[in-house]
């Protein structure tokens, strides 16, 4: 490859320090390619000598102009809906959130109207709505199917009646029916969950009866066949969340029949249970038996003719203003079987990231088989109290992902959360506490008046179109790594032919070098690593004449495909166009695993997980090539398997990438087990600038607590051989006086 003459302003690697850029040559004057990320501020620049294009191979690093993600709040126009309590709020797609039903909290009205968001005009108004409108109700599930249909399914009426009906509304023609459903029709309920998952209406508890029972059945509805399955027991609880992911169904929060909130995760498996996999029969005996309590079996009468009146302990016409009847509610309990398959569950007893179910007003969403908990700010606590957290489902682990000072914004109340259907984005909608700044020409404070959205992708969830991950079949220890789910399909079939020499037949037509990973210098350090305590502010990690590694073999229409720096480059007819190599100057593990992704999209390689060293290194090339997707992939393994081997060198790749929400986790772990974290290989590598920079992370008032002194933090922040005192943590003058209390305040406190 052509060496550049030395370019105006100096290139980096991805781990900093000035090296040899691996443009590549341009024969016919220099090469005028597109301006850089906005996260690279070293400028492009070109030799007159040659004629190379030098790209800049680190991005910004003045931290100092950066900010936080922080969501952004946004107030509504137009018709803003009243104070809606129980009312269901939907996210349909097309950025538009439709919100139905609901009470008004000051003049306990029920209602059925139907009001629609859209987000990027931000202005509400009031969808007219045809054919079998629904009577008013509250507490009711409203489950977006086929991408235009609303599932309304269950609530109460204004005669605080259970129902148990489905209406389907059409999103595009604003039209409402209500299709015959066959099979035993489940009891009314209301505060419960619905989930879809393969044609199916699953249905898990709620309340029901005179007595508000706590339901704990499970059911679902056939949407194919519109037949109801029977109902099993699963568990009891209201006010929950469901979700259907890896062939179980999942069920945390809500509240228990003694109204406690309850944090323990639960969860069924359907996978090898024909009652679940099959489709339930019509005209069974479960079904005759149940025949007198079918709403579609009941002839349809024309709303203004007035609609008839069902009497039954589960059947409830969709526009029926009848009370209904309820059997007594013992029935359930007593005769329901268990549900097929394996019901498990899980109680978190305490952690210092385990949100806390007690405090705040908590929201449950799942994305990328993650639980998430928005802990928001409630009349008890602040912002600075709440949080993001997540659950990975697969290491049933739990990790903060933000403080709440991170993501609420002060002086705001959120009452409902929706998500869209791939699991990237959430909106929060609620008001202002300000009554001055939330008061509607009725007086009243409007529950719906601002939403706030957050863009899940910048904490690293893939969404729930990928598949979820292959589970262990033992649990995982603390060292294992969790794998990204294999390339299939011609990913599969490319990775067979990655980096195999020309004579196997595999077709590789093109060479890539790298620095190599085990050579040494003559001081004995491997990969042209420099010691710590002899680095200059201004070295690199990598030695700019580091030894070349041996070839990676590729094909050079996969990369122009799929690499657009490369297309553009090797278009441009440059040397490498010639001699069919080209040399990158990053470590060989990390160019290795960057190729493999080019081939796959994946970052799992070689039936081993790649390590969380290179992954780092990829996060940082995403950064250099505006690679979205590499970056989303590697922001969300560096945050699960963020550990005390690797924290620093994520910290640090996260700041050369610009991803501050990730440095911030990876320091402010650094910190927390800085004791462990100075005895990382990783850490003794890192450059003199870099261990002064992490070690400002800490607060002005931080100290080191060790010995006698660490007895009275110990149950606080946890067992550890030495740690740094946060600005949230023990300082200077509080050491000596904690508060009886203090190790109530970390966790969850279950009765």
């Amino acid at each position: 490859m052509a060496q550049p003459s030395t370019p105006a302003g100096p290139s980096y690697s991805l781990f900093g320090g000035p090296v040899n850029s691996g443009a590549l040559s341009a024969p016919h004057g220099p090469l005028l390619l597109p301006p850089a990320p906005s996260s690279a501020a070293t400028p492009a620049s070109t030799s007159s000598s040659n004629n190379t294009f030098v790209m800049p191979n680190s991005p910004m690093k003045n931290r100092a102009m950066m900010d936080g993600y922080r969501p952004k709040v946004t107030r509504t126009l137009g018709q803003r809906p009243a104070c809606l309590v129980n009312a269901s709020v939907t996210y349909c797609g097309n950025n538009q959130i439709y919100a139905f039903g609901g009470f008004d909290q000051y003049t306990d009205e029920v209602y059925n109207h139907v009001l629609k968001l859209d987000l990027v005009s931000h202005q509400w108004s009031l969808v007219d709505n045809y054919g079998d409108i629904p009577g008013v109700r509250m507490g009711h599930t409203a489950t977006l199917y086929e991408g235009d249909k609303l599932l309304v399914f269950g609530g109460e009426n204004e005669h605080r009646t259970y129902l148990s009906d489905l209406i389907i509304f059409d999103l595009k023609t604003a039209h409402w029916t209500q299709p015959q459903v066959h099979g035993p029709i489940p009891k009314g309920r209301a505060r419960h969950a619905a989930v879809l998952h393969e044609d199916k209406l699953f249905i898990v508890g709620g309340i029901t009866g005179h007595d508000n029972y706590v339901l704990d059945d499970i059911c679902y509805l056939d949407l194919k066949t519109y037949t109801w399955s029977r109902s099993w027991r699963f568990v009891g609880r209201f006010d929950h969340s469901a979700y259907i992911w890896d062939n179980r169904v999942w069920v945390f929060g809500g509240l228990s029949e003694d109204m406690d909130k309850i944090g323990d995760l639960c969860w069924l498996d359907l996978k090898g249970s024909p009652a679940f996999e099959s489709p339930p029969q019509i005209g069974s005996a479960s079904d005759r038996h149940a025949g007198m309590h079918r709403v579609g079996g009941s002839p349809r009468v024309p709303y203004s003719m007035g609609p008839p009146a069902v009497i039954g302990a589960s059947g409830y016409a969709a526009n029926s203003r009848t009370a209904q009847v309820n059997t007594p509610s013992f029935q359930l309990k007593t005769y329901a079987p268990m549900a097929p398959g394996a019901i498990s569950a899980l109680k978190f007893v305490s952690g210092s990231n385990v949100p806390s179910q007690g405090s705040g007003i908590h929201f449950h969403v799942y994305s990328s088989g993650t639980l998430l908990d928005f802990v928001t700010p409630a009349a008890t606590i602040t912002s600075k109290e709440c949080s993001l957290s997540a659950l990975d489902l697969v290491a049933l682990r739990w990790q903060k992902l933000a403080e709440g000072r991170e993501i609420f914004k002060p002086g705001y109340r959120w009452h409902y959360c929706t998500m869209n259907e791939d699991g990237t984005k959430a909106w929060l909608l609620g008001c202002p506490t300000d009554a001055a700044n939330d008061v509607a020409s009725n007086g009243f404070e409007e529950y719906l008046s601002d939403i706030m959205e957050i863009d899940l992708r910048r904490y690293g969830f893939l969404g729930n179109n990928f598949d979820p991950e292959p589970r262990n079949q033992t649990r995982p220890s603390h060292n294992t790594r969790a794998r990204e789910q294999p390339s299939k399909g011609l990913g599969l079939d490319l990775a067979k032919l990655f980096n195999q020499p020309p004579e196997t037949g595999s077709g590789t037509d093109f060479i890539i070098t790298a620095h190599a990973d085990d050579a040494e210098d003559e001081d004995g350090t491997s990969s042209g690593l420099i010691r710590a305590g002899e680095a200059s502010p201004d070295q690199n990690w990598l030695a700019p004449d580091a030894p070349t590694s041996p070839p990676i073999h590729v094909h050079k229409l996969i990369l122009q495909a799929r690499w657009p720096h490369f297309a553009r480059l090797y278009n441009a007819q440059m040397a490498e166009f010639h001699t069919k190599k080209m040399h990158i100057p990053e470590p060989y593990s990390v160019v290795k695993a960057f190729l493999y992704y080019l081939y796959t999209d994946s970052i799992h390689a070689d039936d081993s997980a790649t390590e969380l060293s290179d992954v780092a290194g990829l996060l940082v090339m995403s950064n250099i090539y505006n690679i979205p997707h590499l970056r989303l992939l590697c922001v969300n393994r560096l945050s699960k398997e963020l550990d005390v081997e690797h924290a620093c060198i994520i910290w640090y790749c996260a700041g050369l990438a610009n991803e501050e929400w990730l440095r911030k986790r990876a320091a402010a772990f650094c910190l927390t087990h800085w004791g462990r974290i100075v005895r990382t290989e990783d850490f003794l590598r890192l450059p003199r600038s870099a261990l002064v920079e992490l070690s400002q992370e800490i607060d002005m008032e931080g100290r080191v607590v060790g010995g006698d002194e660490l007895e009275y933090v110990d149950g606080y922040r946890g067992r550890y051989d030495s740690c740094i005192a946060r600005k949230d943590s023990i300082s200077s003058d509080r050491t000596q006086a904690l508060p009886s209390d203090m190790e109530d305040s970390e966790g969850m406190d279950i009765a």
